[in-house]
C-alpha cells in the first residue's frame, strides 16, 4: 500500500470519529468532524446498515488509521501479537503503543503522530543515550527517552515540549519538560490505551 498523501481530515470523517491527525485543530471548533460528521464523497451523507465484513473492517482501518500506519506493516504488528501470550486483542494495541513513534506523541514532543515520526527519523530521538531513527523501534519497561541535546533548541520541539507540560500523560510513562526526557514505566495495560476502536472486531478480521 503507498503512502497516503490527501488531507487527513477526510480519513476522520470516513470512519466517523476523531483520529487525532491534524493535532491541535482536533481540540477546536474547526475540527472537521465537529463541522460535517459525515463520510466524504457526493453520497457521504447516505449510511446504509453496515454489514458484518464491513464493520470489522472498518474497526481494522480506523486503528491503522490513527496509528498512521500502512497495511503490511500494521499486519506485521497483528502477526506478532498472535505469537504473544494472552488476549492478541490487547497485545495488538500494547504493541502499538510501544512504538517509538507513539511513545513520543503521548509525550507530547509530537502535535500528531505524524510529526512524532518525522521528529524520529530526523534522528532527534536517544533511547538510552542511543540515537534511533527507527519509527516502529518498540520501547521497553524502563527505557529512557529524550531529545538530543543538539535538536533542543529547535522551535518545533520547544514549542510542543512547552504544550506538553499542560498535558495528561498516560500512566505508563513520565516527562521532565525541563530536561525534555521521559522514561517508559511500566508496559501499558488496555485501560490505559485510549483508542476509538473495539479491538477485537480488528481481530476478527484477520482471523476469518
Amino acid at each position: 500500500m503507498s503512502r497516503y498523501t490527501g488531507p487527513v481530515c477526510r480519513l476522520c470523517r470516513a470512519e466517523g470519529t476523531k483520529l487525532f491527525l491534524k493535532g491541535d485543530r482536533c481540540y477546536t471548533e474547526k475540527c472537521a468532524i465537529a463541522r460535517r460528521n459525515n463520510k466524504p464523497g457526493q453520497h457521504g451523507a447516505r449510511r446504509g446498515k453496515e454489514s458484518e465484513y464491513g464493520l470489522r473492517l472498518r474497526e481494522k482501518q480506523k486503528l491503522r488509521r490513527f496509528y498512521c500506519m500502512n497495511e503490511s506493516q500494521f499486519r506485521r504488528f497483528y502477526t506478532m501479537a498472535t505469537k504473544m501470550p494472552g488476549q492478541t486483542g490487547h497485545n495488538f494495541l500494547q504493541l502499538l503503543e510501544r512504538r517509538l513513534d507513539n511513545v513520543v506523541y503521548r509525550m507530547g514532543l509530537g502535535v500528531s503522530r505524524r510529526q512524532a515520526r518525522q521528529i524520529v527519523r530526523h534522528g532527534h530521538v536517544l533511547v538510552n543515550g542511543r540515537k534511533v531513527d527507527i519509527p516502529s523501534y518498540l520501547v521497553k519497561a524502563g527505557d529512557k527517552i529524550e531529545i538530543s541535546e543538539k535538536s533542543r533548541d529547535l522551535m518545533v520541539i520547544k514549542e510542543n515540549a512547552e504544550a506538553a507540560s499542560v498535558r495528561t500523560l498516560p500512566a505508563w510513562l513520565e516527562f521532565d519538560v525541563e530536561r525534555m526526557e521521559g522514561r517508559v514505566v511500566s508496559l501499558p495495560t488496555r485501560d490505559q490505551i485510549e483508542v476509538p476502536v473495539t479491538e477485537q472486531l480488528v481481530v476478527e478480521f484477520y482471523a476469518r
